[in-house]
């Protein structure tokens, strides 16, 4: 596996060529003209909707048209590599989630190495994931859960958006450290996957709480806990999987990245923005929405959560051994 590089946490080594006064000149003159944001997966999901989001917070504080451009393939691969292979100069930019740090373990072979490659800019938003099953299903706390598979080991069906996906690393995860034995069955996509949860083909999933949080509401998934450390906002009356769960932890994030070399100053200057943009009222009312909390930080506090994760589910798909499609 690929382990996190401090180089991934320090933005300033592409800027050091430019001098000084050029560089501050750049960044109160940006942008300048449209500015493109790369989605690697397709309309609908959330990274789309993370990446419109981060457009419309751009564009309402800095005067410009952040176009949302959506590349989707190869587990957002192809839109990565968009953007490692673009001029360093701020005007085209990525929108990533979790793939991004278990595609560095899952993919053997890739043209770029996302933690060297890509400069971290800001984080956006963070969102549990959810532990649920579909209405017919016996158990209803964890603890009910853990005690039917172990009772009947290899007959639950656990599903996912796909080989690789984090809703499989979530599944892998929760049966490494409690030990019961389930079957995954991964989907072209986590809508699909929820289609069928919800109709009793598969029996669980661990899913993003943006994904599935209107089907908890409407009662169409029956939603046993949530996978962050603490209770989410969003369903507060469920308890957390780490609570019969030592440690279990599985939270979705997504934020924005920059080819490498970009200014220090350019991407200092988007992570004021939308820090800035995450404070308003209306903001964290779509986020809350989504069943997300905005995830304020640095540039550097951004990488380290990337950095962090793609070390710890690294570990996961080596374990389970977990293959790309």
């Amino acid at each position: 596996m690929k382990l996190p590089r401090r180089q991934f946490l320090h933005l300033a080594a592409g800027a050091a060529a430019v001098p000084v006064a050029s560089r501050i000149a750049l960044a109160q003159n940006y942008p300048a003209r449209q500015v493109r944001v790369i989605a690697g997966f397709p309309a609908g999901g959330p990274v789309d909707i993370v990446a419109r989001l981060v457009g419309q917070t751009l564009s309402e504080r800095l005067g410009q048209t952040f176009f949302i451009d959506t590349h989707p393939g190869a587990g957002g691969n192809v839109a990565t590599e968009l953007v490692v292979r673009a001029p360093a100069d701020g005007y085209t930019l990525l929108v990533v989630g979790p793939p991004a740090a278990i595609n560095t373990t899952l993919y053997v072979k890739l043209s770029f190495d996302f933690l060297d490659d890509i400069a971290p800019v800001a984080g956006f938003m963070s969102v549990p994931y959810v532990m649920e099953v579909t209405p017919s299903f016996p158990a209803k706390t964890v603890p009910e859960f853990i005690a039917y598979a172990k009772a009947n080991p290899g007959k639950i069906n656990f599903a996912s958006g796909g080989n690789g996906a984090g809703q499989q690393i979530a599944g892998e995860m929760f049966k490494m450290m409690t030990g019961v034995n389930m079957v995954h069955v991964p989907y072209r996509g986590g809508a699909l996957a929820l289609v069928d949860l919800m109709a009793g083909e598969v029996q669980m999933m661990i899913d993003p709480m943006s994904s599935s949080i209107e089907y908890i509401r409407a009662g169409k998934l029956r939603a046993l806990a949530v996978a962050s450390a603490t209770r989410s906002d969003a369903l507060p009356d469920l308890p957390t999987v780490a609570d019969f769960v030592p440690n279990y932890e599985m939270s979705a994030w997504y934020g924005l990245c920059a080819p490498k070399k970009t200014p220090a100053e350019l991407i200092d200057k988007l992570n004021k923005e939308i820090n800035a943009g995450l404070a308003d009222s209306r903001m964290k009312a779509r986020i809350a929405d989504l069943g997300g909390t905005p995830l304020l930080g640095s540039p550097g506090d951004f990488g380290k959560r990337i950095a962090e994760d793609t070390e710890k589910w690294g570990k996961v798909i080596q374990t389970a051994n977990i293959k790309a499609e």
